[in-house]
Order: structure tokens, then sequence, then C-alpha cells
């Protein structure tokens, strides 16, 4: 799901109060919207109740009181949505409602005998697993505090037992960034920590390339800045929030390599099954035949899920995601019981195949249906209008999008075969936003020819077009206070009527940013150093020349020795053609200047902790060589803040 820079946003872009230039927002709900809430609720059986028993099922203890950070911040508020509750207010889509009153269902939860479930502590589920000495635990949460804070919850109620073995279902932060709130360094080693092939790789490298843009984007995506309120954030499809704490890891000493392998843990025989590729590059679903349960990762959740998400990412393989599905109902065994990763379990087993057969066609379905459109010679946008899940998939929960949105996954399918160009040759080319909406503008025959046509088309309840024409033009004056104010309105109304959670986020984030401008303050690397100090230098310099700012550095030739006092590692950097190049390799001798650093040094440096008198004073580094060629080297590299608009120019 979510990876581990984007997870930082938490902090960095919290911080974006600049004074507000319009009103806030009234929570008014037009007409308009109004008929499409009750529209809703008429085509679907929300009163269906089935999956609130299951949600609520096994409750032990539910938590009350907040996850604080050290510093003060509050990271998990378990009382901020106890107003999710009773029927969908005008502001909600009742679709949305239902299932974010479903993610309110949180505490500790006895799932069967020996399997215990604890949720709404972070996005996503703890699972334990009672072992012979102490608990087997599955997913380590988001970060160290929410982890640390449900292992305790766990221990008051359950008793004090250790963690006996430790598992990661796949690569994606919000399922291993806790683990040091549940093992230090040293226990570590002492038990199991199982992960599938290619873990440690994709946990470390994903999203540090172009973490910067994902982490501005993802704070769009889970509405990290909007107030838990009836007209703000009520959920984000997966789960209530995202604890943004201090990421960390430990590494898995045991990797799953095959298709399909065996491990007794703490003498609990677990059948792993290796599915990469679909939901997350390294993942791997399990079984405990002894106990009748099947853990699906994040293959499958309560929610269609996303084949890119809206933050941004590499687009996911609908087909081989069906697969898995198929294999999943294959691997089931006599399971009784299915865990997810997020939301609530499924009992019964005629009621978890019908789960796993609907999600499995669910996928099919999108994908099948995408590409005979494509061959068709349809564009995405075409296909998004056309592509409507059929009857029996329409009106099963679990395949409505709350996370993903059939609109959006089709879109990725198509990305994911032919790229995002439509084979329009006008869309080679186009011009940029700011001058586009220019032309727009003289189009319209001014600014307030073009605002009377959006206005007409807010009155009319025509958003979507609304929207177009006034994106148009605030791209052209991000001044002009009209415009902006009846976006942001119009963001509103269509945020109220979302019936994804991460599409509600990302119009009422848009609203928020419109009245109140873009953050002020970019990202604080620095919460995730514990995972920075796992990650291979390698990454580091890659996202290091994708900074090189090539114009500037069009015709210089640095070359640069970085060199670790305290392993054994060095690298050279050089500049060519405005390309930075770098290979593990002795030192040059022909270098420019030498930086000798210790490890914790640089990734500090990377962190964005090392200000030019560190460079230049702290006993960890010596410079040799030029130290103004080091200079001008590194003023080469740009440092994005991450503070971009996104809705304004």
């Amino acid at each position: 799901m979510k990876t581990w820079l984007a997870a930082l946003a938490a902090l960095t872009l919290a911080g974006c109060n600049r004074p507000a230039e319009l009103p806030a927002a009234t929570g008014d709900v037009t007409p308009t919207t109004l008929q499409a809430q009750e529209a809703v609720a008429q085509a679907l059986p929300l009163a269906e109740q089935q999956a609130f028993d299951d949600a609520a099922r096994g409750l032990i203890a539910r938590p009350d009181g907040q996850i604080l950070a050290e510093d003060g911040r509050v990271l998990i508020d378990f009382d901020a949505y106890r107003f999710v509750q009773g029927e969908a207010p005008p502001t909600v889509n009742p679709s949305l409602w239902r299932q974010a009153k479903l993610n309110a269902q949180i505490g500790l939860f006895k799932v069967v005998e020996g399997v215990w479930q604890l949720r709404g502590f972070d996005i996503g589920n703890m699972t334990l697993v009672q072992g012979r000495s102490g608990w087997i635990v599955i997913d380590a949460l988001t970060c160290r505090e929410t982890a640390a804070a449900a292992i305790a919850f766990a221990r008051k109620h359950l008793g004090n037992q250790p963690v006996t073995a430790l598992l990661y279902t796949h690569s994606h932060v919000d399922h291993f960034g806790g683990a040091l709130g549940l093992l230090t360094p040293e226990q570590a080693r002492q038990v199991p920590v199982i992960a599938s092939a290619g873990f440690m790789e994709e946990a470390t490298s994903e999203n540090l390339m172009v973490g910067t843009a994902m982490a501005r984007r993802s704070i769009y995506q889970f509405g990290k800045n909007l107030p838990a309120t009836v007209q703000g954030r009520v959920d984000t499809g997966l789960g209530k929030g995202v604890g943004y704490g201090r990421v960390g890891l430990v590494a898995p000493n045991d990797l799953i390599t095959q298709a399909t392998e065996e491990r007794t843990l703490d003498g609990v025989r677990f059948i792993f099954h290796n599915v990469p590729g679909a939901e997350a590059p390294a993942e791997m679903t399990f079984s405990i035949p002894a106990l009748k349960v099947y853990g699906g990762a994040e293959n499958l959740a309560q929610t269609l899920h996303n084949l890119l998400p809206v933050r941004g990412a590499k687009v996911r393989d609908a087909l081989r995601w069906a697969g898995y599905l198929q294999d999943a109902l294959d691997q089931l065994g006599d399971a009784e019981v299915y865990v997810g990763q997020h939301n609530w379990p499924v009992w019964g087993r005629e009621r978890i195949v019908d789960f796993i057969t609907r999600q499995r066609d669910a996928y099919k379905y999108l994908h099948d249906q995408t590409v005979r459109l494509i061959n068709a010679g349809l564009t995405p946008a075409e296909i998004a209008e056309q592509v409507k899940l059929p009857a029996s998939l329409q009106t099963f929960f679990p395949t409505r999008g709350y996370y993903g949105d059939v609109r959006h996954n089709v879109k990725a399918i198509y990305q994911f075969y032919l790229g995002a160009y439509d084979g329009n040759p006008a869309h080679l080319n186009p011009l940029p936003p700011e001058v586009m909406g220019r032309r727009y503008v003289t189009l319209a025959g001014g600014a307030d020819k073009l605002m009377a046509a959006a206005q007409q088309a807010f009155d009319e309840g025509d958003y979507r077009w609304a929207a177009e024409l006034l994106n148009r033009l605030v791209m052209a004056d991000s001044r002009h206070t009209g415009a902006r104010q009846l976006l942001a309105r119009t963001y509103d109304q269509l945020g109220y009527a979302a019936e994804a959670a991460t599409w509600r986020n990302s119009y009422l984030s848009a609203a928020a940013e419109l009245r109140q401008g873009p953050p002020q303050q970019g990202i604080d690397r620095s919460v995730a150093l514990d995972m920075l100090q796992q990650t291979p230098t390698e990454r580091f310099l890659e996202a290091m020349a994708a900074g090189l700012n090539g114009p500037a550095a069009e015709g210089k030739d640095y070359r640069i020795n970085l060199v670790f006092t305290d392993r054994p590692e060095s690298h050279v950097l050089w500049i060519e053609n405005a390309v930075l190049h770098h290979r593990r390799a002795s030192p040059a001798a022909d270098a420019h200047a030498t930086m000798k650093l210790t490890h914790a040094f640089f990734i500090r440096m990377m962190a964005g902790k090392v200000g030019a008198k560190d460079l230049l004073m702290s006993d960890e580094i010596q410079i040799s060589g030029s130290r103004i060629d080091l200079a001008r080297f590194l003023g080469l590299i740009d440092k994005a803040p991450g503070t971009f608009p996104i809705v304004t120019r």
C-alpha cells in the first residue's frame, strides 16, 4: 500500500498553516450533491448487517486516549472518530460512511482460539498468533510508537508474553515500519524474522527516488491535514489513519524464496506463498493449517484496492493480481477464517470463497474490459466513463471503491500496457498548465466570462465541468480570489459525494490548499533515520544523481571520492555529460576532493540533518583535496523542499 517515504509526509506538510486567504469551508451541501447521496443510498443494501457483526466480533477491549510522538505530536487519537456513527450526514457519501463506521470498530479482538488482532492502532492491523512460548507477530504497523502501543495494549489484556517471531507480509511501510517498537536489534537476532524474497531491496528503495513528490501527494490521498469531521477526513478506506512517527526496520533473517514454503515458528506450522508484483513488489500470503486460518496479506481487503495509488507509484498488474486470487482459492485448504492486514476478518469457508472469488473477478473484469476497449481504440478517459462492474460485483461491498476506484484503476491498466499517452498527437506536446490556462481565459473572453460560465456550471451541479474551467483560471492567475473560492466550493461538493476515501481526501485537501495556500515546510526525513540505516548506499547515490541540476552541470567534470571510515566501502562519483555517475570502487587518484566519513554521518547528510558548518567542523568527516570544488559539486544537487503547489502555480 503506502511506502515508507510517503509516510514521512506526516510531519512535514502538517505544518502548512498559512493565514487563510479565503473563508473556511462552510459544509454547505448543494441539492445536486444531496441527490447524488440519495441515489447511492437507494442503490446499495446499506442495511446489511453481517459486516458489522464481523467487525465487532471478538472485541476484548477498546483503547482510548492518544498515541504521542516523543515531541508531543498526536500520532493516533482513538477518540477522534467517535462521531462516525448513525446515519450518513449530507457531507459524506453513504457508502463511504458505512465503510468508515466499520473501520471505526477498533481495539483488541479475538479472531479464533490462539489468534488476535489489534485494529485501529494504525492504518494496518497487527495480528498475534499464540506460540509455545510467546507471540508470533504478523506485521509491525507503520512506526515504532504505534507498534509499541499496540503490543503494550495486548500485554495488558492477554498477559505479558514476548515476541517469539516476526513476519512481514509485504514491503510497504505500514507493515514493517514499527518493528523496533516490538524488538530491539539484539532481540531480533534471537528470533525468526520472516519476509519474502526481495523484501529488503523493495522496503528500502521504493519511492526513495521520487519520495519527495510522493510524500507531498500522499497528504492529499490520506487527508493528513484535514480535520476529523463530517466535513473533513472520515476514513482512508483501509483504516482510520496512519501513524506518522519514527519509521524503522528490523532486517529479516529468513527469506521465503520459493513459490510455497513451510516454517514451524514457536511450535506453529505456517505455509507461505510468494505473491510478488501485484499489490507490492515483495509480498507473501500464508496459512496456519492447525488453526484453519488463511492470511491474504494485502492482495485482499474489504475494498477494491489501487492499481495506481492517487499519490503515485509504479502501476500494478491487474491480471497477475487476479491470478494470485485464483491461487488463493486453491491454497485455502480447510480454512474457516480469513484474516487481513487491513479491515476486519471473514468467518466461514463459503463466505471466504465468495469473498476471494468476487475480488478475483473484479480485478479480472476491469483488466479484460479495459483491454477490450483499448483494442477498440478508446482513450483512458473514455474507458473510465464506460467500464462499470457487473451487478453481482457492484452490490458486493468488498469490491466497492473505498480505497481504489474503478475509474482510476482502468486508467492504470491502460497505462500499464500503453503508457499515459492516449495516441492523439495533440497530446504529444501539450502546453504547460499556466500557459494553457491563460489561453483558455483569453478564448473565453476574459476572466469574468470564464467565471460566469463556471458559476453557471456550479449552479447546475455540473461540478466536473466547473472544476475544469476554474482550474484553468486558477492556473492562469492563482491570485484570482473568486476563482479560488468557487473552485474550493466545487471540490467540497466533489469530495462530499466521493465514495473513495482517497478521492474525498484529495478533493477536500485541494479545497483547503486553495483557501490556505501550499505548505511552508517540507519533508523531515529524520523520522526515518532508523530506516535509512538499512538502505544501501547505492540507493542514496541514485537519488542524488536524480537531483543533479543538469543545465547547471553542463560542462562540469567533478570527480569526488566517498570513503566510509567505519566500514570497508568506498564510492567514486563523477559528472560526465551533465550526468552524475557513481560506482563502488577504490578512491580515484585524480579526484577533485575526497570525503572520509562515518556511515552514521552520511545518513544524517542524506536526511538533511548536516549543514555546512558540520561539513567543515565535525570529527566524523575529513575532507582532502579542494573544498571549493566539493562545495561546487554539492551545490549542483537540488534539494527539493517538498512544498510545491498542487492546485495553483
